[in-house]
């Protein structure tokens, strides 16, 4: 049998299922047993077949394709380890499935991100999609429901769309990072965060002040917009007006590389510093810079798949971001 000439029928009756039965093992969907399923695709797979993208959207309604909407500046987005690393942990889940990722960035400015979803719903381009960076009062959860389009959110609190929320515990990252500085010692603390108009951040910025008051830390926290030249700006600030050793932990990677330059131009030699983000840009250069490693490839894994399972009205539990562990490297300074 030709693979041009092979449709779900011909399957069927080579194998002696009904047609149904290979329509779900073919489209990976509930209703038949995993042996019938490893049936079913080793054929279509010794046939060469696969069904068409076109075929599939018409006789389920379905785009095949996964949407994320950034609210990021695209010139920029490739200096951000993290949304790299994890939009493949994205892309390496729907390979497993053949769907695709829809990807726009619409810049900072409030509406655009809104606009893209409604176009989306009116064209059918999605199945489902994953926010990010949600915003204080963020309206998104509420128009997707209202559009009828699936979503995970990628939080730390389940309250902003229950049910749909891909948890990570930012008050066990805060204790991480906070009891590393008080073991070496320091007791002031400069949290160099995003912008606060993000949920994550005033979390982030709450758990950093409950644990640090634990320890008797001092706490002084600042917004940004998590480029290098705002750490190096604000961190720079800070050595010009205090002699006294102290502690940094900034919201992301470049803030922590931008500190550390402003630490390393005064030649401080009692001023520690650690990113919420471990990457690459952080284990390079002459003093590696201590950071959480939060696995963001398995996080858009994870978020892929709870995404899909919705999708496909799985029972399956909410998942969980993976713990994070922090990597101490040079910038962990001792205070004198």
């Amino acid at each position: 049998m030709a693979a041009a000439h092979v449709t779900i029928s011909g399957l069927a009756d080579r194998l002696g299922l009904s047609k149904a039965s290979v329509s779900y093992a073919l489209n990976g969907r509930p209703g038949v047993s995993e042996e019938t399923r490893a049936r079913v695709l080793a054929l279509a797979d010794e046939l060469g077949w696969h069904p068409s993208s076109s075929a599939r959207a018409l006789s389920r309604a379905r785009s095949d394709a996964i949407g994320i909407v950034l609210r990021r500046d695209p010139s920029l987005l490739g200096a951000e380890p993290y949304y790299m690393s994890l939009l493949a942990g994205v892309e390496a889940e729907l390979a497993t499935t053949g769907q695709s990722l829809l990807l726009r960035m619409v810049g900072p400015d409030g509406g655009q991100d809104s606009a893209a979803y409604r176009r989306w719903s009116a064209e059918r381009r999605v199945d489902g999609v994953m926010l990010f960076d949600i915003a204080v009062r963020d309206p998104r959860p509420a128009l997707l429901d209202d559009l009828g389009i699936e979503f995970v959110v990628h939080g730390n609190r389940d309250d902003v769309a229950p049910g749909h929320v891909l948890l990570y515990d930012a008050d066990e990252d805060a204790r991480l990072l906070v009891e590393h500085m008080a073991d070496l010692g320091h007791r002031s603390l400069l949290h160099v965060s995003g912008p606060d108009e993000f949920e994550h951040e005033r979390e982030r910025r709450d758990a950093i002040a409950r644990h640090a008051r634990a320890h008797g830390i001092r706490v002084a926290a600042v917004a940004s917009d998590y480029s290098m030249d705002a750490g190096e700006r604000l961190v720079g600030e800070r050595l010009a007006e205090d002699q006294e050793p102290f502690a940094v932990v900034t919201s992301n990677d470049l803030l922590a590389l931008g500190a550390q330059e402003a630490v390393a131009r005064v030649a401080r030699r009692d001023v520690a510093v650690a990113s919420w983000d471990d990457s690459l840009l952080c284990r390079l250069g002459s003093r590696p810079i201590t950071a959480l490693d939060r696995f963001p490839e398995e996080q858009g894994r994870r978020a892929t798949r709870m995404l899909l399972d919705r999708l496909q009205r799985s029972d399956a539990p909410a998942l969980r971001a993976r713990r994070s562990v922090l990597v101490p490297r040079a910038t962990s300074v001792p205070a004198p």
